[in-house]
């Protein structure tokens, strides 16, 4: 997000919103009139957490993504609506960005916020790089396995299950320890694997052009490899899958040999 913020924010800062057209109903998460935003010079485009922020002197745009979301920038600007849109943004003189959804739930979305409203920005813990949360990481006892912590928005903001997987590859610690359970050389580092993933993930990010492309494979480097070779020991990659998501590891690097039951695979069998 981080990347592609800067993308567009080199697309369209400067360059006055001319034109917001929702194109599904469900993706506007706030019922406000649009024209006051209309007309306005966009000042920049920024990242906070996984969310896309369209600065407007005052007012503002977000832009969730989720899952399934994705960005076209249309050079020249379009007025088709083609399948999974959710907003598209006219600007003058310069591309529109389209905002698609290939998800099945429908989770992306977009707020317009008007000056000194912080909409879902207020209820996003600090950012990965700050001191906050590398006072938590080097000196704090959240109970929670150390995965749920990582992808929990209102912990750390922006870093999600994929990087999260990584992230605990990268740091070979066990997705389901506890951080009260890591000793001070665990968490160090734990500490130096987020900043380092995270830097690799934004520079290889940046090599991209346009928006954010339908396929987005290549980006990590165990999340979703499964029953491939650990790329540090050359291991099978196991997972454990949830309702909504699943956590990708290696036995040997990580959990201490141990493979624990894929609960998917378990409901299955029973």
């Amino acid at each position: 997000m981080q990347a592609l913020a800067e993308r567009l924010d080199g697309y369209v800062a400067g360059h006055l919103l001319i034109g917001v057209r929702p194109l599904q109903f469900s993706a506007m998460k706030t019922p406000t009139d649009i024209e006051p935003f209309l007309g306005r010079t966009i000042e920049s485009v920024g990242r906070r957490g996984k969310y896309l922020d369209m600065r407007l002197g005052g007012p503002r745009i977000l832009v969730h993504l989720s899952q399934g979301g994705r960005v076209d920038v249309e050079d020249p600007p379009k007025v088709t609506r083609p399948k999974g849109a959710v907003v598209r943004f006219d600007v003058k003189d310069a591309p529109s960005i389209l905002v698609k959804e290939y998800g099945t739930q429908r989770k992306a979305g977009w707020w317009a916020l008007e000056a000194g409203d912080e909409g879902p920005l207020a209820g996003l813990g600090p950012e990965p790089d700050g001191l906050e949360f590398k006072r938590l990481l080097a000196e704090g006892s959240d109970g929670r396995r150390v995965h749920t912590m990582l992808r929990d928005q209102r912990t750390v903001a922006g870093i999600g299950r994929g990087y999260g997987d990584d992230i605990l590859h990268r740091a070979c610690v066990s997705p389901f320890v506890s951080l009260t359970k890591l000793d001070p050389d665990a968490r160090r580092r734990l500490a130096d694997a987020v900043d380092t993933v995270l830097a690799e993930a934004v520079e290889k990010e940046r090599t991209r052009t346009g928006g954010l492309p339908t396929k987005m494979a290549g980006r990590f480097t165990v999340h979703g490899h499964h029953g491939d070779p650990c790329p540090a020991c050359g291991r099978t990659l196991e997972r454990v899958s949830y309702e909504s998501h699943e956590v990708v590891y290696c036995p040997d690097c990580q959990t201490g040999g141990r493979v624990y039951a894929d609960r998917r695979l378990s409901r299955i069998v029973r």
